[in-house]
């Protein structure tokens, strides 16, 4: 099974109609987050995936997406009843 890298994805789209679309893409790779910020595990061929329909979605002169991948060795921490993000043992994405 491929590996996969922790990212934080977030978005900022204009139009509700491509905002819904984003939110709809993102939340079905996302394992967990809040509003339009989202923790999602991809592999890299995921990630290629997901960049390449977002821009399908995205209008390039109003809307922001923005993918950071976060560093494996750097310490998690949570707050509240927060929860460590963990990269499931199976994902479905659909």
């Amino acid at each position: 099974m491929p590996e996969r890298d922790l990212y934080l994805a977030a978005y900022d789209v204009a139009d509700r109609k491509r905002l819904r679309a984003s939110l709809e893409l993102v939340k079905g790779h996302a394992t967990g987050g809040q509003k339009s910020f989202y923790e999602v595990f991809l592999t890299a061929a995921e990630k290629a995936e997901l960049l390449h329909e977002m821009a399908l979605i995205l209008d390039e002169d109003n809307d922001r997406f923005f993918l950071l991948k976060l560093d494996p060795r750097a310490r998690v921490y949570t707050l509240g009843v927060a929860v460590e993000p963990v990269d499931p043992p199976y994902f479905y994405v659909g």
